[in-house]
């Protein structure tokens, strides 16, 4: 029985500042059923504080408790571990790490930092990392989808500077397993109590599978014929969200 619900945005419930045709209803009709709901996302071209703005705008009610961000749970692995970090992202995630120390860093997070991928930016984090930095990323996810079509993100910015320094990138979003079960324990639920759902086969639906979570992808945002192949043994795929809706609803009844 389905007793949780982690719902990704980007590609799921909108795309940019739109929301994909269904998604509000299929909000609406998991919180009328009274089962849990956070959203879980890597977005990282926002702050926090944009990024519910920008759900507000789009009539979506989601309080801070809802929402589970990579770029957070990045913030609170910083804290925790008491890094320093040299930050490779947006300009707009810069607020959302003000209050960290950042002067002499030991740790290079690397976020989405769209145009802030600049040469010399990069070689900044390389020599950073050559001295024994740790190297940090919401994301290795290769792309998402934008409001233009598939957009590059972080991950293959992190893979060169993986291969360049010789180290390796801890992933502290989806996939990450401690990601996905922080969201759970929120709920209040078991992890195969759970359900994810989202339009990235590997990063949201694989990831959630491997940390004992059920996953249903859906075949908007990203989504590309064939993507089912890569969700791993036990997902399933439905159209959109409001579709997966109906199969929560039809699974709560059991």
């Amino acid at each position: 029985m389905i007793k949780g619900v982690l719902l990704d945005l980007s590609g799921t419930v909108h795309i940019g500042p739109n929301l994909i045709p269904g998604a509000a209803q299929a909000v609406a009709r998991l919180r009328e059923a009274g089962i849990p709901l956070r959203f879980v996302t890597n977005t990282s071209r926002m702050s926090r504080r944009m990024l519910m703005e920008t759900l507000g705008r789009m009539g979506l009610e989601v309080t801070s408790d809802d929402l589970f961000t990579a770029p957070a749970a990045a913030a609170a692995f910083l804290r925790r571990e008491n890094l320093r970090p040299h930050l490779l992202v947006h300009p707009n995630l810069r607020e959302d790490f003000a209050d960290l120390p950042q002067q002499e860093p030991n740790a290079v997070l690397v976020t989405h930092a769209e145009d802030a991928f600049t040469y010399a930016n990069l070689n900044t984090a390389f020599r950073l990392l050559r001295r024994g930095a740790r190297l940090l990323t919401t994301s290795k996810a290769p792309y998402f989808q934008g409001e233009d079509g598939l957009m590059l993100d972080a991950g293959p910015f992190v893979a060169a500077l993986e291969y360049a320094a010789g180290v390796e990138a801890t992933v502290l979003g989806k996939p990450a397993k401690d990601f996905f079960l922080s969201a759970v324990a929120s709920l209040d639920c078991r992890p195969e109590e759970t359900v994810l759902v989202g339009d990235d086969a590997a990063s949201d639906v694989g990831g959630a599978l491997k940390a004992g979570l059920r996953g249903i992808l859906v075949r908007t945002g990203k989504y590309r014929p064939g993507d089912e192949e890569k969700m791993g043994e036990g997902g399933i795929a439905v159209a959109d969200a409001e579709a997966a809706a109906e199969w929560i609803l039809s699974e709560t009844r059991v």
